[in-house]
């Protein structure tokens, strides 16, 4: 598979709606970014894995007011897999409401169906400790 221009600037976005779609708190829309059958894989904090769109909606419902206000995702990196699949790698900020920021790494595999690409497996990296120089 051959990932067109057009291709590439649909998974950018996509990756991208996520956060507007929990920032703004639009959580029953999810269905827009991943498959049903979502594997959103949290063990880098503790919380294990994610398994479907219920499971994640009600993790993020769960968190209530520890979740970050905003997500921003940048540095976006895409690599072709077999079979109408896509490794994507990118970067998350996320900044609470308290003025405080964090970032991730996060680590797709997105699928192409019927209704077009959605993530169908995510790992979400902690970036815990700064470069330090030798």
């Amino acid at each position: 598979m051959t990932l067109t221009s057009e291709d590439r600037a649909a998974i950018t976005e996509l990756i991208s709606l996520h956060g507007h779609l929990t920032d703004d708190g639009e959580l029953d829309r999810m269905h827009e970014v991943f498959t049903a059958d979502i594997t959103y894989d949290l063990s880098d904090f503790g919380h294990g894995s994610l398994e479907g769109l219920a499971a994640v909606r009600d993790a993020a419902l769960a968190m209530g007011e520890l979740n970050p206000v905003g997500h921003h995702v940048t540095n976006v990196i895409l690599s072709e897999l077999a079979d109408r699949h896509v490794r994507a790698r990118s970067k998350g900020i996320g900044i609470m409401a308290d003025g405080t920021s964090g970032s991730v790494t996060y680590e797709d595999t997105i699928s192409r169906g019927d209704q077009g690409w959605r993530i169908s497996h995510r790992k979400v990296i902690a970036r815990r400790t700064p470069l330090s120089a030798t």
